[in-house]
């Protein structure tokens, strides 16, 4: 109980350093935005909105609390095709296993953006090669039950962004809190404080300038200094509650509020049908605060949906195939993700 209230705390204290998060102006300020995409298929079918009932692999982005779920050795993978169009795919991999007191995961996501022609002055069409810009996130992870209705977490995470001859390496962290009550269970609660780290920025060589010494007498290579970044921060609540329905079926229903450091705030919605804990199929809508400007900027505002199989693998372990596609409020064409996992 103790190692619960000191992570409890720990969300609250960070919980007041969001007082003023949600603030559109600041939109494109922050860098490592690819913190914020979700690459695993059920958080994107719920929209993000389950941070009170996620559990298993998934927690890895959504609340990290829910790995404490696990049970036994879990891995699963997923792909990504992020704004059908514009050619970036997203592919994930994740691995968790029971320990003594709890759950140990390992996560790792890439985004990959395809080649970029490289154009300059005398070729500003292109023609004099390419370029492939990409970024990782890298974690470990650590979540456990406190008590039977306290589940807690936190979520190291290393990132790196490459493009071209220059990069930008990082750390930041999630801490994330469950909590389970009801007479049958039904009922949970969710926090989670995600991408909190220092600032950090790009180096290397494709920041050095050519520039000619007084007189133009010779010429000599600057390093410019790039600008450090913040991280996009995010605080997330929700709450699900469960109804059981005939016939070992049952309904999950779950809203839930992201409050963002660099862009507009995220209210979702989202219902889930389960029938004999072998088919899902889920769907949600996100909308986001406009009262600043008025304005429908955000992409993903909008429905999602998907679908999850789940079938025996021999003995105890089960196999999941999972589908979502998620609406984009723009020219691109969605986002579709699909994605495996096994638990043994």
């Amino acid at each position: 109980m103790k190692k619960s209230s000191l992570l409890i705390a720990l969300c609250a204290s960070l919980v007041s350093t969001q007082a003023m998060a949600g603030n559109p102006t600041r939109s494109g300020s922050a860098g490592a935005n690819e913190l914020l995409i979700n690459p695993w298929v059920r958080t994107a079918s719920w929209s993000e909105g389950n941070t009170a009932n996620v559990s298993g692999l998934e927690s890895t982005y959504g609340n990290i609390a829910g790995l404490a779920f696990c049970k036994g050795f879990n891995v699963g993978v997923s792909n990504a095709q992020w704004m059908v169009g514009s050619g970036v795919k997203i592919n994930a991999l994740s691995m968790a296993s029971k320990t003594a007191n709890g759950v140990l995961a390992l996560h790792v996501s890439n985004y990959n953006y395809g080649d970029i022609e490289v154009t300059t002055e005398q070729l500003p069409d292109g023609g004099a090669g390419t370029y492939s810009p990409a970024a990782t996130v890298l974690g470990v992870a650590y979540s456990e039950a406190f008590t039977e209705n306290i589940f807690g977490g936190v979520n190291i995470k290393m990132y790196n962004s490459t493009v071209a001859n220059v990069s930008a390496t990082g750390v930041c962290f999630d801490a994330g809190v469950q909590y389970v009550a009801g007479k049958n269970r039904d009922i949970r609660f969710g926090i989670t404080l995600r991408n909190i780290g220092p600032s950090f920025g790009y180096k290397g060589d494709g920041l050095a300038v050519v520039m000619q010494a007084p007189w133009n007498t010779y010429s000599n290579t600057y390093d410019v200094r790039s600008q450090n970044f913040e991280l996009p921060t995010q605080l997330a609540m929700g709450v699900s509650k469960e109804f059981k329905l005939a016939d070992k079926q049952h309904l999950t229903l779950a809203g839930n509020f992201i409050s963002n450091s660099f862009k507009k705030d995220q209210l979702t919605l989202g219902l889930e049908y389960a029938f004999h804990k072998s088919f899902y199929v889920r769907g949600s809508y996100a909308s986001f605060d406009n009262r600043e400007d008025g304005l429908r900027t955000e992409t993903l505002a909008g429905p999602a949906m998907g679908f999850t199989f789940k079938s025996n693998a021999g003995g105890d372990s089960r196999f999941a195939l999972d589908y979502a596609y998620r609406l984009t409020n723009s020219a691109f064409g969605g986002v579709h993700t699909v994605g495996v996992s096994l638990e043994l």
